[in-house]
């Protein structure tokens, strides 16, 4: 392997890593609600992503894999491998981050449900702009009858 392509693998594993660590900052991002940190984050994973599923690097892939010198292609295949284990790490955090997402708007899509409804076995208290508690209209409807 020459030095251009030790640097090529050197700078895709460095892609990989920081991927990772967005990743991560991403979810704490998430966790304390803090969306304009989350929107940057995505800018940067967007530009990692697309080094990383890039043509060219599926190519050199194929390049380095195939190589006529046996212990040569068995290098490049290691150091490949850890890349790959580094990707298999961040598709494991992007679906920690999916799911996180997907059940933060479940909550808030039973919370709209649970306000909107107009259910009179409904419960949940509704407070107006003062603070004070709404009056329930099931209460009221079932007063008059």
């Amino acid at each position: 392997m020459n030095s251009a392509d030790a640097e090529y693998l050197a700078k895709t594993k460095h892609k990989a890593l920081v991927l990772k660590q967005v990743l991560e900052s991403e979810f704490q991002a998430l966790k304390d609600q803090d969306l304009t940190q989350f929107d940057e984050l995505q800018k940067q994973k967007l530009d990692i992503l697309t080094f990383l599923a890039s043509e060219d690097l599926l190519e050199r892939v194929k390049l380095y894999t195939e190589a006529n010198d046996k212990q040569t292609a068995l290098d490049n295949l290691s150091a490949w491998d850890e890349i790959m284990l580094l990707i298999a790490e961040c598709k494991d955090l992007h679906r920690r981050n999916e799911v996180f997402i997907s059940r933060k708007l479940e909550t808030i899509r039973g919370a709209l449900h649970s306000i909107q409804s107009p259910d009179p076995m409904n419960t949940v208290e509704v407070y107006d702009r003062l603070g004070k508690i709404r009056p329930n209209r099931s209460r009221q409807t079932m007063g008059d009858a």
